[in-house]
């Protein structure tokens, strides 16, 4: 979206509506935002580590008095990326689904520090290169958690000053409980992971029905600036891209199921064709797993996460 700079850091998007962006968007490296008005603020999610949060805090009481004290933060999901930072902002209310807020305790920080601290070390191989590929930008010692102390189902408004500022739950889609943070007065939206730009998405959870209504939900609001969750800021089409990629990926690893082929096969077999210029492609390995598992009932047990970053790591490696 040719108005918006795609560099590193905050800027202003509407009426004291704010993107913080990290460029290039891959493994890590998410999208966050600021709502004030009449000296309140709301901020949507933190950052993976303390040193990255820190630094967009320092940039938002900079740019805006309101940012002195953000009396509330939603989290748009479970994500490390997205909640890692929590405690950072000290007082504040954390909002999340009742999903999303249980989902994070599944991956808390140390498990992460002790993963590649072992990464690092260099016994892993190849996986533990992949891996400080995907997480080695990131610090995760010190992080203390920070779950949200106000849960919701469905959707929940909530007021920012003189802005009404609406949660809207879409998940299970990407995660367990992903939600949509709308802003009607600035015509703006901020979609978390439901929305992954020019950045392969990744279904943690599915259904992948979920996900793709929750591209219509986007599209049927009216709204003139969507900021991803990873990626740059884009508008309707950006969203109808991310939907059609879903649909593509369901409809490729489909034919291959009802083919009898394994998961890991077909991940390696599905020609990404329009998406091959997407970053991280090799997500797809996640991704036909779990449509794998949706399309089996949940009869098929699905893979631990060795199985699946091994698996991410050799597509990566491939020639494209």
């Amino acid at each position: 979206m040719g108005r918006w700079r795609y560099e590193q850091g905050l800027q202003e998007i509407g009426d004291g509506c704010f993107a913080y962006l990290q460029p290039p968007g891959t493994w890590g490296l998410s999208n966050a935002g600021l709502v004030t008005s009449d000296g309140e603020a709301l901020l949507v999610d933190t950052l993976f580590d303390l040193k990255r949060t820190r630094e967009m805090l320092d940039a938002m009481r900079a740019a805006t008095p309101a940012a002195a004290r953000i009396g509330t933060v939603v989290n748009t999901h479970a994500n490390g990326d997205h909640c890692y930072g929590n405690a950072l902002v000290e007082g504040a209310t954390i909002i999340a689904t009742r999903a999303g807020a249980a989902e994070m305790d599944e991956v808390p920080a140390p498990m992460l520090a002790m993963l590649m601290r072992q990464a690092r070390s260099g016994a892993a191989g190849a996986l533990g290169d992949y891996l400080v590929h995907c997480f080695g930008a990131f610090d995760f010692d010190g992080i203390a958690p920070a779950a949200p102390t106000r849960v919701f189902e469905g959707e929940l408004t909530v007021a920012v000053g003189g802005k009404e500022v609406r949660l809207i739950e879409v998940g299970p889609s990407h995660t367990k409980g992903d939600l949509l943070v709308h802003v009607p007065a600035d015509r703006a939206i901020y979609t978390g992971d439901i929305l992954f730009i020019d950045v392969t998405p990744i279904m943690w959870a599915g259904p992948v029905g979920n996900w793709i209504k929750a591209c219509d939900a986007i599209l049927a609001l009216d709204v003139d600036v969507i900021v991803p969750g990873h990626g740059p800021i884009t508008d309707r089409a950006g969203v109808r891209a991310v939907r059609d990629y879903l649909v593509y990926i369901r409809d490729e690893a489909r034919r291959r199921y009802d083919a009898g082929m394994p998961p890991a096969d077909a991940a390696r077999d599905i020609a990404l064709a329009d998406y091959a210029s997407w970053s991280d492609a090799e997500r797809i390995a996640v991704n036909v797993h779990t449509l794998y598992r949706e399309f089996s009932g949940g009869q098929l047990a699905p893979p631990g996460p060795v199985e699946l970053f091994g698996l991410m790591g050799e597509l990566a490696r491939r020639p494209r």
